[in-house]
């Protein structure tokens, strides 16, 4: 069934904040039937915050430190996601693993972008993994968060030729640029209600279907 309501989105970050930024522009450039209620990110400095405050979006720094453990961290995310409405959560460069306190609490509403083409490279410095073990091409994924470590059911995937002459920051800046295409794809698709997902099959239903 199509929806009518802009699906409503929680961002958490770590970083920068450039796939934030894409998926945004795509957003006002009604490309994405979506809005982003709230940006919140797990490091002070986070550049994310300047960015989504230049944009008028409500941003927010949950320090982890402060919290007696994870799960007493992951119940306060889960708390101002419930409190902004979001639908749906998305990592964009979020370094944090997060544990069942929180994936429970918004199951296969959660999604992230990683960028190798998983199951290949998951975790840490995927760029330098595929360098190393020389593959002709990586790429980015977007997949539905589990409670394992990128292993979770894939909804997109976008392949970028490994070049001969690739270090990980040059093989970075062209997975990046995929990235940001490809994650406002993903957040479009299930704002349109047209990603169904049975076990770890994904399947992308075509616009009169859903």
């Amino acid at each position: 069934m199509t929806r009518i309501m802009p699906l409503k989105l929680g961002v958490l970050a770590s970083g920068r904040g450039s796939n934030f930024e894409a998926l945004q522009e795509s957003i006002e450039a009604g490309a994405v039937p979506a809005v982003i209620k709230v940006v919140i990110a797990d490091k002070p400095q986070a550049p994310v915050l300047e960015k989504a405050a230049a944009r008028g979006i409500e941003s927010c720094y949950i320090n982890p430190g402060q919290f007696a453990g994870r799960q007493a961290y992951e119940q306060e995310l889960a708390r101002v996601c419930v409190e902004y409405g979001v639908e749906l959560v998305v990592l964009a460069g979020y370094m944090g693993i997060l544990g069942d306190t929180f994936i429970n609490k918004f199951p296969l509403r959660v999604i992230n972008i990683h960028p190798a083409l998983l199951p290949s490279f998951s975790g840490l410095h995927a760029h330098r993994q595929a360098i190393e073990y020389g593959v002709r091409f990586s790429g980015c994924t977007v997949h539905f968060v589990d409670l394992g470590v990128d292993t979770g059911p894939i909804i997109l995937q976008q392949t970028v030729p490994v070049l001969p002459e690739d270090d990980e920051d040059s093989l970075a800046e062209r997975i990046l640029r995929e990235e940001h295409i490809l994650l406002p794809q993903a957040v479009k698709l299930i704002a349109q209600g047209r990603v169904a997902v049975e076990g770890r099959r994904v399947t992308i239903l075509a616009e009169e279907e859903n």
